[in-house]
Parts: structure tokens; sequence; C-alpha cells
């Protein structure tokens, strides 16, 4: 009986040292919490799927995934304007596929304007009759006098006084090069065109050129491929000034 007695005291006792420890942590956790901290019950720490906070802390993203983030976001946060070059970096290159160049539609421009001036000149020219020396229309021309008149009126260029002359200072041009404005030369002199250049034109086009031909005619389109001129004909060349303005 006293052995009975003494266990229920032991047991009585050991609860209440539990209840004033529980009761004691309670006070001290209520009166953290009124400071404005709460630590979590230690028996809570003891069990990983209660106490979740520790789990996530060691739960890290793959390296590569970390690192590709923040460049994403940057990217994201960027997109859509200019990128700064800082100075001395290359910035990139512009495309410039579509950009025409006014240079050389200008310099086409000139000399369509060219040939159809010269072309258009000669050709009102034409019936004025052929007269051996003659330099104007009003007295009638030579085939160079009538040459030099069309440049000179045409385009303000100034071309030697004869055919030989001309001849010399042009530039060689092939015949399927050759373009209206173009001189065309002829060995009339001669037989079957073994003589010296002693007759020119100015070529128009698909053949044809115009010219002040011989004593008796007037000042007409002829073709290159008419047999007498065909058997005569000496070559083409383009006037000195003609090519430079083509150029330019």
């Amino acid at each position: 009986m006293p052995t009975k007695r003494l266990t229920v005291l032991s047991v009585l006792a050991v609860a209440a040292l539990s209840s004033g420890s529980i009761f004691a942590q309670t006070s001290m956790v209520a009166s953290q919490g009124a400071v404005g901290t709460i630590t979590a019950p230690h028996l809570l720490s003891q069990f990983p799927i209660l106490a979740p906070a520790p789990m996530l802390a060691q739960s890290v993203l793959p390296t590569q995934l970390t690192a590709q983030a923040p460049a994403a976001a940057q990217a994201s946060a960027i997109e859509g304007t200019p990128t700064l070059h800082m100075a001395g970096e290359s910035a990139p290159l512009a495309d410039v596929s579509d950009v025409g160049d006014d240079g050389d539609d200008s310099a086409i421009n000139n000399s369509a304007d060219l040939h159809k001036t010269l072309i258009g000149l000669a050709m009102k020219l034409r019936d004025i009759r052929y007269v051996r020396g003659g330099r104007d229309p009003s007295t009638g021309f030579d085939c160079s006098g009538f040459v030099r008149y069309v440049f000179a009126h045409a385009i303000g260029l100034e071309l030697p006084s004869n055919s030989a002359s001309q001849f010399l200072a042009g530039l060689k041009v092939n015949r399927a090069e050759m373009q209206p404005g173009d001189l065309v030369f002829f060995r009339t002199a001669g037989r079957r065109g073994k003589g010296r250049i002693s007759h020119v034109g100015i070529y128009i086009d698909h053949g044809q050129f115009i010219h002040s031909p011989s004593r008796g005619k007037a000042v007409r389109v002829d073709n290159l491929d008419e047999s007498y001129w065909a058997k005569r004909f000496a070559g083409a060349k383009r006037p000195g000034g003609m090519a430079v303005a083509q150029r330019g």
C-alpha cells in the first residue's frame, strides 16, 4: 500500500513538473509575441513535414537555369528599345540593299537628255542641201559641217572642222555598243573603202544614221546595212566631251 502511494505521488509530481514546463514555454511564447517575434515550438522542428521552410530553403534551381533567368528577364525588360553602343564599339552596319544610287540615276538621265537633244536638232535639219564647206543651215552643209553644227548648237561641244580630225579626236566604240549621238565614219574617197576617212554622220539607233551625203543631195537618214555604206564603214567614235558628260 505505501508503495502504490509513492508511485502515484511520483506520477503526479512528474505531471506537475511537465505541465509547469509547458506553461512556462507558453508564457515565453506569448511574451515574445508581444515584442514581435514568435518562435515555433521545438516539437514541430523535429517533424520535417510540419516545418517546410527548411526544406524549401534547401531546394535550389539548377545552375544553368539560375544563370539564364536574370538574362531572360533583362532581355524582356529592354525588348523593343534601341541598343546603345559605347565609345569605340562598332555599331551594326545598316542594310543598304534598298538604297538607290542617286549619282548613277543622274548620270543616266543626263546621258538620255544629251542623246535626245542631239538627235532632235539633227532631225530638224533634214532636207537642207549639201554644200561643200557649208557650216550653216542658211547656206547648206557638208558632212563635217553638219555634224559640227549639231554638236555646237545642241550641247555646246566644239568638234574639229573635218571628218578625219573628228575621227582622231573621238573614243573608239564597238558597233554593238553604239549609242545615239555617236559618230560613224566612212572611207568614201578611195575605192571600196580602202582610202582615208572622208565622211561622217551621226548615229541614231537600230543601224540608222543621219548625215549630209554629197553634192546634189540633202541631209537625210540612211542605214549602215545598206551595201554602199556597209562596204565603206570605218568605225564609230564617241566625242570626248560626250563620253565625259555621260560618265558625269
